[in-house]
């Protein structure tokens, strides 16, 4: 009878350590931005072919909107190993001392897609998503949202109509810069508090792609929105370096096809919804969109782009220099 009571034990014993073994490998990963914006799909995309591919070993909890943390806290979070997954704007990376990222943060540096791509998918992002790892984090992919505009609750047709305006920005040393070159004045301000610092004018206006606007509803609470495209804002998606490494070699090459299949996902859907954001805005009547003449968005660049030369001493030469190379981009041609 002991013997029975001994046996059965046992297999209770590794009945539970089965159980325990299979249990999936979660992934918590956080964003600050809606669920229905590009992120937020791409996030969604991503927890569903991890999930698939690696046959439910692994399972991805998504938590939008800053649902778990707001912009300042979420790096620290992911350094902690509080969550395994972020997706942070690329300004984000100066803060934690990672300062090439603001790169990407310079007015008027990709014309298009296509410029911006031969960075982000080329050997030149590769190098500057490698700078994160002595800080404990892995650099896996950029995902774009899309090219910024300016809104105010005043007109904007030339840089001199956002002179001492109160523009929110993200932190960022090079944004700064970007407004005091057309004499607003920086309003450093997390994402989840904008729409309300709009609505109560503690702030005149802000930059953002449409679909960031749109989706966070400020076009309700500005009149006027130009667009500048004077800006690209992207994201890097990031894991905690000791997780990543620690996973089982299968399970991370599985989880790097998801990502290099999310990131197609991403950056497709990121210009149809921005398209169709300012469309959404444009209905809504509320706020009154322009789109500058070519001299009025030379005007933009003009006064914008002697920003580069500014940080040169902050993000490198060199680095400004190469995408240069890349993309063909020639100050002096302004």
């Amino acid at each position: 009878m002991k013997l029975r009571t001994v046996m059965f034990s046992l297999v209770a014993l590794g009945f539970c350590a089965s159980a325990s073994a299979q249990a999936p490998i979660v992934i918590k990963f956080s964003h600050v931005v809606a669920a229905d914006t590009p992120k937020g799909k791409a996030s969604e995309y991503f927890k569903k072919r991890a999930e698939e591919l690696t046959k439910g070993k692994v399972k991805v909890e998504v938590y939008a909107n800053s649902a778990l943390y707001k912009d300042k806290e979420e790096l620290e979070a992911l350094q902690l190993g509080a969550v395994q997954m972020l997706a942070p704007s690329l300004a984000k990376f100066g803060p934690l001392g990672v300062k090439e990222f603001e790169v990407f943060d310079l007015p008027y540096i990709f014309d298009d897609y296509n410029e911006l791509h031969r960075i982000t998918q080329g050997p030149v992002g590769a190098s500057i998503l490698k700078k994160l790892e002595p800080k404990g984090i892995v650099g896996l992919a950029y995902w774009d949202n899309g090219f910024k505009s300016f809104s105010a609750n005043t007109p904007i047709r030339t840089p001199a109509d956002l002179k001492g305006k109160k523009l929110r920005i993200q932190s960022s040393k090079v944004l700064e810069e970007e407004v005091r070159s057309v004499g607003g004045l920086p309003q450093v301000m997390a994402f989840s508090e904008v729409y309300q610092a709009l609505q109560t004018g503690v702030v005149d206006g802000t930059e953002n792609p449409h679909s960031n606007m749109f989706t966070q509803k400020m076009h309700e609470v500005q009149k006027h929105l130009t667009v500048t495209d004077h800006g690209y804002l992207g994201y890097a998606v990031i894991a905690n370096k000791k997780f990543w490494d620690g996973l089982p070699a299968d399970i991370r090459g599985q989880l790097e096809t998801a990502m290099k299949e999310s990131t197609v996902y991403a950056n497709k859907i990121a210009q149809e919804e921005n398209d169709k954001s300012l469309e959404g805005i444009k209905k809504s009547g509320k706020t009154q969109i322009y789109v500058p003449t070519k001299e009025e968005k030379l005007a933009f660049k003009k006064a914008m782009v002697p920003v580069h030369q500014k940080m040169e001493g902050r993000i490198g030469k060199d680095l400004i220099q190469s995408i240069y190379k890349e993309t063909g981009f020639d100050p002096a041609k302004l």
